[in-house]
């Protein structure tokens, strides 16, 4: 039995998840821990660097009463993406972490695009302008924090800070640097251009390696911290979102994988480097190529916001809700009988790349009751997707079935919808944890078990336990609805712009 486990580290938003995962991917044993985030400020979104640090010790710590860590032959991390702190020379954090919530640097956006062009730092990143990527704020934080800024010894994300903590040296994924917004994708190297826009020198930040292959071994010190064996290989793993693609085998043609969890966020694989408005351009949890990355903020957390906040239950309580909101939409007709939801509660990624977007509710009337809204609600989140992967399609590779993961894939309705308005095959996915599954690929390959992290991918992704196949007059219906959906926003974003502005303005009266 020795040397037959990996183990995936997946360092989330909200939890660090250790999980040990076989050769035919089946999870044996996990630890937990949760990281918490504070809100110093409206729009700002932190957390403690030794609480990414602390939390993989305990679900760690958890993991090893469980198993024998002598069988682990490697590990690799997958982590909250777009995530960052800033180091001293110990690796002692300067500052809070900013997360990929944060929504700090609006100006700094405008103001890089003006002066690079968007179009340039597009090509070069592969990702639209948007407040997301860590570049933005690494000019917010050269603008307003000089002296942290001048003076520290490295900036990394989760995974950098997590693989030096594992093995004393500052190493991290490409596919995890990635997602900052900083990496010229199509090279797999730091942007010269991007990293002197924002006064950052490349030995501060740290060693890209690709994914599969190793970062170090695990310190004597983490070890003894960890319940970890020291010299135990530790591999680049990736972005939460490239290794559940990777987790859910997103290597087979024809396949886009789609993860309807708190926002929904799907990618297809290809080796060619394009960049679209359609897509975020991101490097796959592989030895080369990408993932055609769409995201929409509001997945299950439009449902969720639905029964918790309007109509005022507790989580517990809104779980028992949920059947019943099944059944009464299951019985709605396709279109919600002329109600339409716009589903930018948290503002628009893809395709739009407008953080004041507003979610729209149109078409209500006095005979829609709470069963039209919340099928509105699935099928909003189906017309975006719908109409996305259309367009990544278009661009990229042909897309023809989705392996569906995350909470929301256990509903039938959901998946259905989905199936019936984009014309394409949902396969649900039995694997709970695809993310760490993917980190857990990557280190199958880098332990030496197989050839190449697709060989690993193809014989660790779980099973699929369902499938939903599109019904020919339900998707006849829906390409009419989406005809209709597909006009609506344009129509009123300007309309938007103006509604956010003036809520702005109240909020400062």
């Amino acid at each position: 039995m020795k040397h037959d486990l990996v183990i995936g580290i997946d360092s989330s938003t909200t939890a660090t998840k250790a999980i040990a995962w076989d050769r035919a991917g089946k999870a044996l044993a996990e630890g937990r821990a949760a990281i918490p985030m504070s809100t110093p400020q409206p729009g700002w979104f932190e957390q403690e660097p030794s609480d990414w640090w602390g939390a993989a010790v305990t679900a760690l710590q958890q993991l090893s009463v469980k198993i024998n860590m002598s069988r682990v032959a490697a590990l690799a991390i997958s982590n909250q993406r777009e995530s960052f702190s800033q180091f001293d020379e110990q690796g002692q954090a300067l500052r809070p972490g900013t997360l990929w919530l944060d929504s700090r640097a609006t100006a700094e956006v405008s103001e890089l695009s003006q002066r690079l062009g968007a179009d340039r730092i597009h090509k070069i990143s592969g990702k639209p302008a948007d407040v997301v990527p860590c570049l933005y704020r690494c000019a917010w934080l050269a603008r307003n924090m000089p002296a942290t800024w001048q003076t520290m010894a490295m900036t990394a994300e989760v995974h950098g800070f997590l693989t030096f903590k594992l093995t004393g040296t500052w190493a991290t994924s490409t596919a995890s640097a990635d997602p900052m917004g900083l990496l010229d994708v199509e090279h797999f190297d730091w942007s010269d251009e991007l990293l002197s826009a924002v006064s950052l020198e490349r030995r501060r930040l740290p060693r890209l390696v690709r994914p599969g292959e190793p970062t170090g071994k695990v310190t004597e010190r983490a070890a003894r911290e960890t319940g970890l064996l020291a010299g135990t290989p530790v591999i680049a793993g990736g972005g939460d979102g490239q290794c559940a693609g990777t987790g859910a085998n997103i290597f087979v043609p024809g396949r886009a994988y789609i993860n309807l969890g708190t926002a929904v966020v799907s990618g297809n694989f290809g080796t060619t480097y394009r960049h679209h408005r359609a897509f975020r351009t991101m490097t796959a949890v592989a030895e080369q190529g990408y993932t055609y990355e769409s995201a929409i903020r509001t997945g299950t957390f439009l449902v969720n916001w639905f029964v918790q906040q309007l109509f005022g239950l507790s989580e517990a309580e809104a779980s028992s809700l949920f059947a019943k909101l099944e059944a009464e939409a299951a019985a709605v007709p396709i279109g919600s009988e002329g109600l339409v939801v716009v589903p930018y509660w948290a503002g628009s990624m893809t395709p739009y790349w407008d953080s004041e977007a507003r979610g729209v509710i149109a078409g209500l009337t006095s005979f829609h009751k709470r069963g039209h809204i919340y099928r509105a609600m699935l099928e909003g989140i189906a017309l975006e997707q719908s109409m996305i992967t259309a367009d990544i399609a278009r661009v990229t590779e042909p897309i023809d079935h989705f392996v569906a993961i995350g909470g929301g894939s256990a509903s039938p309705l959901w998946c259905q919808i989905l199936a019936d308005c984009s014309g394409r095959r949902v396969l649900r996915s039995e694997t709970v944890e695809a993310s760490s599954l993917g980190a857990a690929v990557a280190a199958a390959k880098g332990a030496g078990w197989f050839g190449s992290i697709a060989d690993a991918a193809a014989a660790m992704a779980g099973q699929l336990t369902a499938t939903y196949e599109p019904d020919a007059r339900s998707h006849a219906r829906y390409r009419e609805l989406l005809a209709i959906y597909a006009d609506l926003w344009p129509m009123i974003f300007k309309w938007n712009a103006r509604v956010a502005s003036f809520a702005k303005q109240g909020a400062s009266a």
